[in-house]
């Protein structure tokens, strides 16, 4: 899975994806100064990974990755060429849902592009560039298909659909609103890349104060609320100066650090969550003496499907998916004690994964 942050200046977004990363992307109290996109790979933290780990006593133990695309802050005009962040936002046309950072906290001492603070004007000013952004891309597509459509009459429906877009852009919305007609038209809708056709998920980034309570007493984090269900989007609460402390601490430090302040969660364990649910994804695990590891597909996968994430000759010749609940083999202590209890079902093609299955493939090629 791949998220691409976006935000103004100064809202915290290269300090989240310092804190998310450790990968020490520059983050100073002025606009512009992430010059180049930075990119880190995390894991998903997931202890189902390590008590299997532990009870093959494992070589190796891989779990999914996220791999954060953090660019330069965009401002009011950055599609016309002001700031720098429009040159990097071709960086995050590959990416499976935006992060959008939105600052919802007052401080003095930190500057904000537009004097003041607020959260609905900020997200209004990047989808406006996101939009702008997009337009030019369906501009470039609008000729190429102008052109060949005098010669190819199939491609009158594309050139229909683009201008369909292209009003609808025009108009202020994102694309993600748009009314889509049928399969063909979504095909070409995913194929543009579209950054307005993307998901959504807004990290409300809040002070120390309005953590424990998730944000609820921030009036701020309400209205992204309010404004993210009418488009569809998810949102959480985050201390952007706070996952910079934990980023710094080991695990146990991290949980008791939590404890004190009165949080459940990490903002990563949120921010995680959040897009799993958003993308519809989920894990089923292989675990071995050689490896355990996480594997992350679409909700509804069936089991040939997600045996070719392993690898496509698993797909090509599966026969059987051999397949138990996690809690089961821990419980349990091993697959052949799984077995003796009745625990372990032989599936076939139709048998839809589970969250938490953890299944031995077998396959003839």
């Amino acid at each position: 899975m791949k998220l691409g942050i976006v935000g103004l200046p100064n809202v915290g977004k290269s300090t989240l994806f310092n804190s998310l990363t450790k990968a020490g992307a520059e983050s100073a109290n002025y606009p512009f100064c992430t010059i180049d996109p930075n990119v880190g790979i995390v894991p998903v933290p997931d202890e189902r990974l390590k008590l299997l780990g532990d009870m093959y006593q494992s070589k190796k133990v891989t779990p999914a990755v996220i791999e954060f695309v953090d660019i330069a802050g965009l401002v009011k005009g950055a599609s016309k060429g002001e700031g720098l962040g429009n040159q990097f936002l071709a960086n995050i046309r590959e990416v499976d849902a935006i992060v959008h950072v939105v600052r919802c906290f007052e401080d003095d001492n930190v500057i904000h592009v537009d004097g003041t603070v607020d959260p609905i004007r900020d997200i209004e000013t990047i989808n406006l560039e996101l939009i702008f952004a997009d337009l030019e891309v369906l501009e470039r597509r609008f000729s190429k298909v102008t052109k060949a459509a005098k010669m190819d009459k199939t491609l009158a429906k594309e050139e229909a659909l683009l201008v369909r877009i292209k009003e609808h852009l025009e108009s202020g919305k994102m694309a993600k609103s748009m009314e889509i007609e049928d399969e063909d038209e979504l095909a070409l809708i995913k194929g543009y890349n579209l950054l307005t056709y993307k998901p959504v998920i807004y990290a409300a980034n809040v002070s120390e104060d309005d953590l424990a309570d998730d944000g609820e007493s921030n009036a701020m984090v309400q209205k992204v609320k309010e404004f993210a269900a009418t488009e569809g989007s998810k949102v959480f609460a985050i201390c952007a100066q706070i996952e910079q402390e934990i980023a710094e601490l080991d695990d146990d430090e991290k949980a008791e650090f939590l404890n004190e302040l009165g949080v459940k969660e990490s903002g990563l364990e949120k921010l995680i969550k959040a897009s799993y649910s958003l993308l519809g994804l989920m894990s089923f695990l292989t675990a071995g003496e050689d490896e355990t590891r996480a594997w992350t597909i679409k909700i509804g996968t069936k089991a040939p499907q997600a045996a070719g994430k392993i690898h496509t000759d698993f797909e090509r010749g599966f026969i059987k998916a051999e397949v138990v609940n996690y809690k089961d083999l821990l419980e349990q202590g091993s697959l052949a004690a799984a077995r003796e209890k009745g625990l372990v079902g032989m599936e076939g093609k139709d048998y839809v994964v589970k969250d938490g299955d953890v299944i031995l493939f077998r396959f003839n090629v």
